[in-house]
C-alpha cells in the first residue's frame, strides 16, 4: 500500500464537473492499494497518518499532528501510484489490485482512518475519473509505503 501525502490548506475532488467532496486545512491523501496489501497495510498507514507531525506549532515547527490541528481528511483512491515504468514508456499497472481486492481494502482504509483519529474522512469515488484541486501548504509531500516501512 502506497500513499501520497500532501498538507494542504484546502483540497477538493470533483466528478463530471460536479463537486464531491472538499475539506479545509487537513492532508490529501492519495491512496494506490496492491494486490498483496492487507488490513496490516492499513492498520500501519493509519497508524502512521493518525501520528505524523507535520503541522506547524507556535513556532512554526512541524510539530504537530491532525488531530492537534483539528485537520481533515481527503482520501482519493490513485491506482497509477503503483505504476511501473521500468520497460519501455507506457506504465504497467500490473502491481496494482484489482476492483474486488481493492475496493474492500479502500473502505476499510477510510473506516480505519476515521477511528484512529476521530475525524471525518471525505473521499472521492473509487474507479471513477475525478478532477483533484488542491493548495499543497508548504508545500509538503510525504510518500509512504506499508511494503518499506520507512
Amino acid at each position: 500500500m502506497r500513499v501520497v501525502i500532501q498538507r494542504v490548506s484546502r483540497a477538493s475532488v470533483s466528478i463530471e464537473n460536479q463537486l464531491k467532496a472538499s475539506i479545509g486545512m487537513g492532508m490529501l491523501v492519495l491512496l494506490g492499494i496492491e494486490e498483496n496489501d492487507n488490513e496490516e497495510d492499513i492498520e500501519w498507514i493509519c497508524g502512521k497518518l493518525s501520528r505524523l507531525r507535520v503541522f506547524p506549532d507556535e513556532n512554526g515547527v512541524m510539530n504537530l499532528d491532525i488531530v492537534a490541528v483539528q485537520g481533515d481528511f481527503l482520501v482519493v483512491s490513485q491506482f497509477t501510484l503503483h505504476a511501473s515504468t521500468r520497460k519501455g514508456n507506457r506504465p504497467s499497472y500490473i502491481k496494482a489490485a484489482r476492483p474486488e481486492t481493492a475496493v474492500p481494502l479502500y473502505e476499510s482504509f477510510i473506516e480505519t482512518l476515521a477511528k484512529a483519529t476521530g475525524r471525518a474522512v471525505e473521499t472521492g469515488e473509487f474507479g471513477a475519473m475525478m478532477q483533484v484541486e488542491l493548495v499543497n501548504d508548504g508545500p509538503v509531500t510525504i510518500i509512504i509505503d506499508s511494503k518499506l516501512r520507512e
